[in-house]
């Protein structure tokens, strides 16, 4: 009799430990959810004649304005951008479980032209961002 009360009530203890394990965390991701970005670069536009070289940079900064990941494409023509049919799609989970507003995008160099970019923000309450780039 006095084991099942102490079984009861061990239950409780555990069934309640376990509720107030699981609060609400106002839509932040927790720091076990891994946060994915996935950049996607294509055109639209036929660029057939154009021979200049062109650089892209795929990028993801934190809310600190520390370059948490990035890298390079090779230089390619214009022309060689792919269409939407042969979209370049990289998948990227953030470092350091950086739960942070991002900033994420394409910064690209088009020679003896200039340089811009293409950015958008990744919300801290996000797990995953899409960025699509179709280049005109």
């Amino acid at each position: 009799m006095k084991f099942s009360y102490l079984l009861v009530i061990l239950g409780f203890i555990v069934t309640i430990t376990g509720f107030s394990c699981n609060k609400e965390n106002n839509g932040t991701p927790k720091p076990s959810q891994k946060r994915n970005v996935q950049f996607v670069l294509y055109t639209d536009t036929t660029f057939t004649n154009e021979n200049s070289l062109i650089t892209f940079t795929l990028s993801i900064v934190n809310a600190s304005n520390k370059t948490l990941w990035d890298s390079m494409f090779l230089p390619m023509q214009l022309k060689n951008i792919p269409d939407l049919s042969h979209k370049i799609m990289v998948n990227k989970t953030v470092p350091n479980d950086d739960n942070s507003l991002l900033k994420v995008g394409f910064y690209y160099t088009i020679e003896n032209v200039g340089y811009s970019w293409k950015l958008d923000t990744f919300s801290n309450r996000s797990t995953f961002k899409s960025i699509e780039f179709n280049f005109r």
